[in-house]
């Protein structure tokens, strides 16, 4: 007899508040530009999905190194002022184990931009850490 899982996880109230609160935590070390204290919610190495400028899919692993260097390029310096909208919706796969959809809106410096992205999130001694960000664009960084 094989074992399969079950499959179709119903998350709790708490499961969604655990992630809520996860995510506003992350979006406040965003705001700050805080991006050591953003790499301390990963998993690494943390799995990197993306396309290129000609359409291809591309892939990567970062360090913890990497992650900082990158992601303070990307951030900037913090002279300015940023800001995040962003409407989530999560498909729990397990008590530990989430995808999450964002649609997100990001005030930097007085120039707006739309961003849509999903991230893979795990729970490991009760709390949320993402492992995979997947969002297009970015492929010709990694």
């Amino acid at each position: 007899m094989t074992f399969l899982p079950e499959t179709g996880y119903v998350p709790t109230a708490e499961d969604r508040a655990g992630l809520d609160a996860w995510f506003a935590e992350y979006d406040a070390r965003s705001a700050r530009r805080d991006v050591a204290g953003m790499a301390d919610m990963a998993v690494f190495p943390l799995s990197l999905v993306s396309d290129d400028s000609a359409g291809e899919g591309r892939t990567a692993q970062w360090d913890r190194e990497r992650f900082v260097a990158t992601m303070t390029g990307v951030m900037g310096d913090g002279a300015g002022d940023i800001a995040f909208e962003s409407t989530r919706t999560p498909v729990f796969l397990s008590p530990a184990l989430a995808v999450v959809f964002t649609d997100s809106t990001m005030t930097a410096d007085g120039e707006t931009r739309r961003l849509r992205y999903a991230d893979v999130l795990v729970k490991r001694d009760g709390a949320w850490a993402f492992q995979t960000m997947i969002q297009g664009g970015w492929g010709d960084t990694l």
